[in-house]
């Protein structure tokens, strides 16, 4: 069994033939440098492995600058491993793939653009949507205005970006993630900067949004309730270079409530990637 399907069986699936085939994203002995002047380099990631099951919902934790980011970085194509392999889908990846939807901790909305059109933005630019946008215009603006009533900004659809608040822009940013039906989503930390009643309320926004769609996910947070709450699988990495110290899985039923996070066993979860992390850094 390669080190990343035993990732698998740590978070209890079977290390079988089955489960191999449904390996989705593969991440294999990767080293990932970072050049830092002419003669300098920064080691980031270092024998790292990752296997993600088709449609899982994983959540990456770990110390500032462990490398989490730089994951979500390889996965999406937008940096090429050092040394080591990355698989989505079954082919290696070696530039930007085009099944992937990301959101960020900053939205980034183009602000002379309303919502409605900041959402349409992947359909004007991944195939084959970009080459079929001016003919079925009307279709996909359907598809956004749908796709944003359900994460309640049914009114807002026409206004600005200046015009909503943070969880607003953030409910817009997930629907533009989502709007090209992306079979890979990464996220960065995408409620980082939010209020915690804001955040838990995009939580379950998440949530239903996934087990709708179900894209294979990265979540990437330091919110350890935030990676209980949403995974099924939690993944600790160290201090950097990063690597995968160990792996959770998450047995609370879904769909899940705010109340699951104050059962007996999400506390000791919590509790568990907490002195995981802690004991890493020496503290």
């Amino acid at each position: 069994m390669s080190a990343g399907n035993a990732a698998l069986a740590v978070a209890g699936q079977p290390g079988s033939d089955a489960a191999d085939r449904d390996v989705f994203v593969d991440i294999q002995n990767v080293r990932l440098d970072y050049k830092v002047g002419d003669n300098n380099s920064t080691l980031a990631l270092d024998d790292t492995n990752l296997a993600l099951r088709r449609g899982e919902f994983v959540a990456i934790v770990g110390p500032s600058g462990c490398g989490k980011s730089s994951l979500l970085k390889l996965a999406s194509g937008l940096r090429r491993p050092s040394q080591g392999e990355v698989i989505v889908g079954g082919s290696p990846v070696v530039k930007p793939i085009k099944i992937v939807g990301m959101a960020f901790q900053n939205p980034t909305m183009l602000p002379w653009l309303r919502t409605i059109d900041n959402v349409l933005m992947p359909l004007r630019i991944v195939e084959p949507h970009r080459s079929r946008f001016r003919a079925h215009k009307d279709e996909y603006r359907e598809m956004a205005r749908a796709l944003l009533a359900e994460v309640g900004l049914g009114n807002f659809v026409e206004k600005y970006p200046w015009e909503l608040s943070g969880g607003m822009l953030q409910r817009a940013s997930l629907c533009r993630a989502l709007i090209h039906d992306p079979r890979l989503l990464l996220l960065d930390e995408p409620f980082g900067a939010l209020d915690a009643f804001t955040r838990e309320d995009l939580w379950q926004v998440l949530q239903k949004l996934w087990m709708e769609r179900s894209p294979t996910v990265i979540l990437v947070t330091h919110d350890l309730r935030e990676a209980v709450f949403l995974a099924d699988t939690v993944h600790v990495m160290s201090a950097r270079p990063g690597r995968v110290l160990t792996t959770h899985r998450v047995d609370i039923r879904r769909p899940r409530s705010l109340d699951d996070l104050f059962t007996d066993a999400a506390s000791h979860l919590v509790h568990e990637l907490r002195s995981h992390i802690s004991h890493d850094r020496g503290v």
